[in-house]
């Protein structure tokens, strides 16, 4: 049976709520529907910046203190004018909806300690949109002993089998962290986090230049990255390790640069992504002969250059080449993972999180 599903993400980025309807079984997708956002305002970016901070302390995760009691409401209002915008805009009626799927914000991401953290009130936020709302997607595989992390790779795996095109591929998504989804057929899918994404160069855009990101990649094109320092930060363990492994926003904030011009430490740090996720190779089965690239970075056109440069002679393409929204796929995704969740489909497996048994997931707020 076929279902209409919203799906919501807010990214480790950090900038705003993405939303997008979805028509599917759970296992194939039969339509994109539109998509939207709704950014995060200053004020709101900087609460969430501190619930980021005051959250390492966090003693359990349903624990609200202080700041993250604060910036949980901001989300769930953010999230619910994100809705009641778009069906409007949309001219959606909620009862043609079965399902919104909401991710939240992650604030805390350790799988070794079996913490992983979204803030958002679901049931707030049922309440509010009169739709019920799927949440709390990463608890069970984080609870069973999975990394709780990437979410993703089933979604992609249905976008990449409407393709039908000669594997193995490979669907990159660089948000504040990359990770990649290997997908050889319909058995075999394999996924875990690369490294860093956008969140340092972001970081570093803002702390040097007060600026929120690179635009296009304009200033890392102006500069020249030094890869003695990409050479050694590539020594980090986590590199090593096969997957399924996955990694906190915060994980690499501690790799400073020594003194450079601007120019120099944002091409540093993109081509460090790339090469973060070039690395990844010798881990896989077989190299992957094609490259689709999802989420933020796909706008910087520096990244994808150096990308092309470190992953030839495979094929490197941007989602929205091949009619996938490139913005929107992890909202979409949240939405197939509801209507799967709904069904007691898995959503994550022991290739792609390192759960011991393939695991659904999910909780039903209604309103």
């Amino acid at each position: 049976m076929m279902m209409t599903a919203i799906g919501l993400m807010s990214g480790t980025s950090l900038d705003g709520v993405d939303v997008a309807v979805i028509e599917t079984d759970g296992k194939q997708v039969k339509a994109f529907g539109p998509s939207g956002y709704r950014p995060y305002t200053e004020k709101e970016r900087s609460l969430l910046r501190q619930a980021l901070a005051e959250a390492v302390n966090l003693p359990q995760r349903d624990a609200r203190p202080g700041i993250l009691r604060e910036a949980e409401r901001a989300v769930t209002i953010a999230h619910a004018e994100a809705v009641a915008t778009f069906t409007a805009q949309n001219r959606i009626s909620r009862e043609d909806v079965d399902i919104v799927g909401f991710h939240g914000q992650t604030v805390l991401h350790r799988p070794a300690q079996k913490m992983t953290v979204q803030i958002g009130d679901a049931v707030a936020l049922a309440k509010t949109i009169h739709i019920p709302v799927m949440h709390d997607f990463r608890a069970a595989d984080v609870a069973a002993g999975g990394q709780g992390a990437p979410f993703v790779p089933v979604y992609h795996r249905a976008l990449a089998q409407s393709l039908e095109r000669e594997g193995p591929m490979v669907v990159v998504n660089i948000g504040g962290v990359s990770n990649i989804t290997y997908i050889d057929g319909a058995d075999t899918l394999i996924a875990c986090d690369t490294g860093p994404g956008n969140a340092l160069l972001d970081d570093y855009m803002f702390r040097t230049m007060s600026r929120p990101f690179d635009c296009e990649g304009r200033v890392a094109a102006q500069g020249a990255a030094d890869e003695a320092w990409i050479a050694r930060a590539l020594e980090h363990p986590f590199f090593a390790l096969a997957p399924p492994k996955s990694l906190d926003r915060n994980d690499f904030a501690s790799l400073a640069l020594r003194e450079m011009p601007p120019a120099d430490g944002a091409a540093t740090l993109t081509a460090f992504t790339a090469a973060a996720i070039a690395r990844v190779v010798p881990l896989l089965p077989k190299v992957p002969r094609s490259w689709i690239v999802a989420g933020g970075g796909v706008r910087n056109l520096t990244m994808l250059r150096m990308l092309r440069e470190r992953l030839a002679p495979a094929s490197v393409e941007a989602a929205d080449a091949l009619g996938w929204s490139a913005d929107a796929i992890e909202a979409q995704a949240f939405g197939f993972l509801a209507a799967r969740g709904l069904k007691g489909l898995p959503l994550s497996y022991p290739a792609t999180t390192g759960v011991p048994i393939p695991m659904t997931g999910g909780v039903i707020a209604r309103p």
